[in-house]
């Protein structure tokens, strides 16, 4: 199954995709930096998140009451200012997937072949891993287990796509991906929760709420996708593709001052926590840091060996071990209260996911050079 078959670079609007992020060409391999075609916000983004996450903190210890008055409002269970940026964060990022063209895409065989292998790794081999991580790790802790069991269920559908730039994976496929399991999350994401915590847990004191999950995930995804499909549609439909584009070289910095502003909000909510109970955040750190580098590098050896190519490969891997935390800790808050340690375990996600990540984007470069991994 060669690469050149199966990549969704095959199609545009009038029969193929734009390939907007990677500029290599494939007899070039990955020698093409994706850092420089990079906006200024993207190409020092582990930076700004650090520095979320610093201040974050600081304000949590430092300045009094900042805890408390940040889950003063609430919408659907969680405080209002982390519902804000969730939503303000998701928006963009699925505003920019060709969704007109979804279904030219679809009617390709080896696509389904690629579509159907990224399931079996993200909604069957990932959450599991996690689940068994988490009781390897912390069988004497079911708070902190069943916060990292939410972060596994959490498939990214956002960071993803910055990892994947950075590593000049396929964008377009990338974009499918993220749409898919959109879809699949506001579908398995609260039935599995709820089996994985309170059947396989045994959860007597700390169920969750099979109703308080799905709402939450129908309000920071269904509103998110529903509003990103509507208005590419709409406005595409009346004011025309150049347009459309003009519209989201505005709106896209929106996604990452929404994620900043919401790392900056959870740290400052969670940060007492996070250094009263460092303890508790290196036993969290422990396994999350297992499962970030097993499924990535277990997801890249089978799609080498399957002879993905290497774009589809690392977008595979990223998509496998990328997380949607931001989804973890609104549930884990809304079922378990802003100050437990559910909440706790899943805000540890990004603290671990950023610098792991990271870390795995100069590998895969460096393993693809190394091997002349072309597509």
């Amino acid at each position: 199954m060669g690469a050149q078959s199966t990549s969704p670079e095959a199609f545009e609007t009038n029969g193929k995709l734009e390939d907007q992020a990677i500029e290599s060409k494939p007899e070039d391999g990955i020698k093409v930096s994706t850092f420089q075609s990079l906006g200024f916000l993207d190409r020092y983004l582990a930076l700004w998140i650090l520095l979320a996450m610093i201040i974050g903190v600081v304000l949590g210890n430092f300045v009094e009451g900042i805890g408390p008055a940040l889950h003063k409002g609430k919408f659907v269970g969680v405080s209002l200012p982390i519902a804000i940026g969730l939503l303000v964060m998701m928006y963009p990022i699925l505003c920019k997937v060709q969704y007109e063209v979804l279904h030219q895409v679809f009617k390709k065989r080896d696509l389904w072949i690629q579509v159907v292998f990224s399931i079996f790794v993200n909604w069957i081999v990932a959450p599991f891993l996690m689940l068994g991580l988490a009781w390897a790790f912390l069988p004497d802790r079911s708070d902190l287990r069943n916060g990292l069991i939410l972060v596994g269920l959490g498939r990214c559908i956002a960071m993803v796509l910055i990892w994947n730039g950075l590593a000049a994976g396929d964008s377009n496929y990338c974009a499918i991906l993220v749409v898919i399991n959109s879809v699949l999350q506001i579908a398995l994401f609260a039935p599995l929760a709820v089996f994985f915590i309170n059947v396989i847990g045994n959860a007597d004191e700390f169920q969750v709420s099979y109703p308080t999950v799905a709402t939450n995930v129908a309000v920071f995804l269904g509103i998110p996708l529903g509003a990103a499909v509507v208005t590419r549609c709409l406005v595409r439909h009346f004011a025309g593709p150049s347009r459309y584009e003009t519209v989201m070289k505005w709106l896209s910095p929106w996604s990452l001052i929404g994620l900043l502003y919401t790392i900056l909000i959870l740290f400052a909510s969670q940060g007492r926590q996070v250094i009263h109970q460092i303890v508790s955040v290196v036993r969290v750190a422990a396994p999350l840091t297992v499962y970030f580098i097993v499924i990535f590098v277990a997801t890249l050896a089978v799609t080498n060996r399957l002879g993905f190519g290497y774009k589809l490969s690392v977008t595979q891997s990223f998509t496998a071990a990328s997380n949607n935390f931001e989804l973890a800790i609104a549930v884990a808050v809304a079922t378990f209260g802003p100050d437990s340690d559910q909440a706790l375990a899943s805000t540890v996600g990004p603290l671990i996911e950023v610098p792991v990540l990271i870390g795995l984007v100069y590998l895969v470069r460096f393993i693809g050079k190394r091997w002349k991994w072309k597509d």
